[in-house]
């Protein structure tokens, strides 16, 4: 039962420009990235910088110690290419530490079943192997025109101003503040007194701040040192230092270890256009087989199909898919929390287009701070399987099943880049919103454009349940370019440069 009202909605309007558009869920990263695009910049510039100032602007979301993934349009060769910066478990990462506790099942974000003091969920135990910054990184190195360091800098500028708490922040803050106030780098951080949760005014502005100054001068030294800063350098040694004081298995030798990859993506036909998904561990080969078991259900209703079938058709799609990646895929290489994730599109003046997802995993990912950079740490540890034996069995060194589901969509001339938050709820809206762009993408209307991704999203499960997410998205046709609006978010944030 929900207190508001039954007859509100929410929309926003399409953007359109002849010079690039980011959209993005926070406003004054979206216009970093704009800033980026009409400097000259390429879209993987701007995504750089969206990248680091989103971490900080919505640190709970996602930051350098998360991980994610993208996919990226490159005009000039008309192809699109995968980039994977999913986490790792650390080598040292030792499976009896974490018993299951026989109390059943932990949550409704994984079906896992619950460890015993949740040490896969919170605390220094759940951190695993960061990606975000190695993988931006590569992506940046392949395809970057502006400087490296000029693209991170906004962000620790941004940190060195300091969190402003408004509504949102303090509702954040506070819905968390009993898990962060367990770790005194948390609490410290972002609690009054390590207690309480900061509350600006609720009904005038203010100007209440969260001092971020080590995260300032991590982002600082990245800037100036390179993206392997995270893994190679100072800062790698801190951070890993900094987990395993708290407990954690996280070490150093995974910080140098670790690589990001740029690979071939999952790209397939569907309803006379084609889509371009991350290959394996991620949500992308759900995307695809969702989209088989669509295609296939509705031929098989016929040509007269009703709204109503269509979406029935849909969820059963969803469910069956999501059934059958929990049970089939993990790395095969040697839930108590909401889904913490944030992504953002971009397309360039010369059709280059990034749809990238990053995330902490859970909001305020492990609940803990490495006091020396600054960073809030991810529990990606929670995205494997605490029982063993199965595909996604947690082992030392693998790597994350995550949920991220940045997808490319084409038909014709026409192009979109689209992607969700909402953790293991990140597929089923990118898929509605794409259902809806696709529709756009062959009429070409704006009016749909606006309606596209406030197209009914089901969660993968048979339970009812509201679904919680923010889309965010792009619709590309020759030198014209419509950004559709988004899921309902706390801070929806389109920007574009002049």
């Amino acid at each position: 039962m929900s207190n508001f009202s039954k007859a509100q909605t929410v929309r926003k309007p399409a953007v359109t420009s002849k010079h690039g558009i980011v959209a993005a869920q926070h406003r004054r990263a979206a216009e970093i990235g704009a800033e980026v695009l009409a400097a000259g910049g390429d879209a993987m510039d701007a995504a750089t910088a969206v990248s680091f100032a989103i971490g900080v602007l919505e640190p709970w979301m996602s930051g350098p110690a998360g991980g994610g993934a993208m996919m990226v349009w490159r005009a000039g060769e008309a192809r699109p290419y995968s980039v994977n910066y999913g986490m790792r478990a650390p080598q040292g990462l030792e499976p009896r530490d974490f018993p299951l506790s026989g109390e059943g099942i932990a949550g409704d974000l994984f079906p896992w079943k619950r460890v015993a003091g949740d040490r896969n969920l919170e605390g220094a135990t759940a951190v695993a192997v960061p990606g975000v910054v190695d993988g931006i990184g590569v992506a940046h190195g392949r395809w970057g025109r502006m400087p490296w360091r000029d693209l991170v800098r906004p962000a620790a500028a941004l940190a060195r101003e300091g969190l402003q708490v408004d509504w949102y922040a303090g509702l954040v803050i506070a819905s968390s503040a009993r898990s962060l106030a367990r770790d005194p780098d948390a609490a410290a951080l972002f609690l009054e007194d390590g207690i309480f949760p900061p509350v600006g005014a609720w009904t005038a502005l203010s100007d209440v701040r969260l001092p971020f100054v080590r995260m300032a001068d991590t982002l600082e030294a990245i800037a100036a040192n390179g993206p392997r800063e995270m893994h190679d350098g100072d800062v790698a040694r801190a951070l890993a230092a900094d987990v395993a004081a708290k407990g954690g298995s996280l070490r150093y030798e995974d910080l140098a270890a670790y690589r990001a990859t740029i690979d071939e993506p999952l790209s397939f036909g569907a309803f006379g256009g084609r889509f371009h998904v991350t290959p394996t561990l991620t949500a992308g080969p759900t995307f695809a087989d969702t989209f088989s078991r669509l295609e296939a259900r509705l031929e098989a209703l016929g040509p007269e199909v009703s709204e109503g079938e269509r979406l029935a058709a849909m969820a059963t799609a969803l469910s069956d898919a999501y059934a059958d990646r929990l049970v089939q895929m993990g790395d095969h290489e040697s839930p108590v929390a909401p889904g913490s994730t944030t992504h953002f599109s971009i397309v360039d003046r010369d059709g280059n287009m990034v749809a990238m997802t990053q995330t902490l995993l859970s909001v305020f990912g492990s609940k803990v701070v490495s006091p020396s950079t600054g960073l809030l740490l991810n529990n990606g540890i929670m995205w494997f399987d605490p029982e063993q034996g199965r595909a996604n069995s947690l082992r030392p060194g693998r790597r994350c099943l995550m949920n991220v589901c940045p997808v490319i969509g084409e038909i014709g001339d026409r192009r979109f880049a689209l992607g969700a938050s909402g953790g293991a709820r990140s597929c089923p809206p990118s898929r509605s919103c794409h259902t809806g762009c696709w529709r756009s993408a062959k009429t070409w209307k704006p009016r749909s454009m606006r309606r596209a991704s406030t197209f009914p999203a089901a969660p993968p499960s048979s339970r009812t349940r509201r679904c919680r997410v923010r889309c965010c998205g792009i619709l590309r046709r020759a030198s014209r370019f419509e950004r559709p609006s988004a899921c309902p978010s706390p801070t929806p944030s389109p920007a574009r440069p002049g």
